[in-house]
C-alpha cells in the first residue's frame, strides 16, 4: 500500500502518522498541501495539528488548500481517506463527512487518554479491534462533534458511527468520536491512534486501527 500523509502549514502530527504507517510496512510519504495530484496513492491521511493556525475556524482554511481537490477526487474514486483530529475537522469543513466540530463544551484544551466504544466493528477502520472497547489519546480544543437530528438519524441508519466516547469529554452529540461516510471509505476521528502503536508509550490499542485498514485492503492476512 502507498499512503500520502498531507502536510498542511501548522500540521504537527504528520511524522507521528508517517512513522506509524511505516511501522506496518506501508510505503508512506509526506506530501505538501500545495500538491494537486494524489493519483499514485492508495490511501490518504490528514493528520492532526493546527492547519493554518486554526485561523477563522479549525479546518476552515485548509479546506481550500490545493491538495484538497485531489483528496476529493480520491474519495470519489473510492480510495481510503482518513482524517485524525484536525484532519477530521478538515474533512467536515470540506463536506467529505457530515456534521461539524465545535469548541469543547467546557472551553479549554483536553489532553488525555479516553475509553471508547466500538459501535460498528465491521467497517474498514474498526474490524481488527478486539472486543467492543478500546482506549486512545485525545488532544483537542474543538472536538465537540455536532450534526442535526436528521443527519444523526441517517448516520445511525447507515452504521456510519464507528466510535463513541464512554465518558464524553467534549460534549459531542451522541458521544460521537469517529464516523465514516456513506460509502465507507472516508473516515474521521478525534482520538489519535497513531500515538498508541509503540509499547514504549504504554498503549498499543491504536495498532488495531491500522490493522483494520490493511486487512480490509488485503495487505495483511
Amino acid at each position: 500500500m502507498r499512503a500520502a500523509v498531507i502536510d498542511f502549514p501548522g500540521s504537527n502530527c504528520d511524522f507521528d502518522m508517517y512513522y506509524a504507517l511505516v511501522d506496518f510496512g506501508v510505503d508512506a510519504k509526506i506530501v505538501d498541501a500545495d500538491q494537486n495530484n494524489l493519483d499514485d496513492y492508495d490511501a490518504i491521511f490528514l493528520p492532526g495539528g493546527f492547519s493554518y493556525g486554526d485561523y477563522l475556524r479549525t479546518g476552515a482554511v485548509a479546506r481550500f488548500a490545493p491538495v484538497m481537490t485531489a483528496v476529493r477526487n480520491a474519495a470519489k474514486a473510492g480510495r481510503i481517506v482518513v482524517g485524525i483530529c484536525n484532519g477530521f475537522q478538515i474533512l467536515t469543513e470540506a463536506g467529505l463527512l457530515p456534521g461539524a466540530l465545535r469548541m469543547n463544551a467546557k472551553p479549554g484544551f483536553i489532553c488525555d487518554e479516553v475509553a471508547l466504544k466500538i459501535v460498528n466493528d465491521h467497517s474498514r477502520f474498526s474490524s481488527a479491534f478486539v472486543g467492543n472497547q478500546t482506549k486512545l489519546p485525545i488532544a483537542h480544543a474543538a472536538g465537540n462533534y455536532y450534526a442535526d437530528q436528521a443527519t444523526l438519524q441517517s448516520m445511525h441508519d447507515h452504521e456510519q458511527i464507528i466510535l463513541t466516547y464512554e465518558d464524553n469529554p467534549n460534549g459531542s452529540v451522541d458521544d460521537i468520536a469517529g464516523i465514516v461516510n456513506r460509502q465507507g471509505n472516508v473516515f474521521g476521528m478525534m482520538p489519535h491512534p497513531e500515538r498508541a502503536v509503540d509499547p514504549l508509550l504504554g498503549n498499543t490499542d491504536g495498532r488495531h486501527f491500522f490493522q483494520s485498514i490493511l486487512q480490509t485492503s488485503g495487505v495483511l492476512n
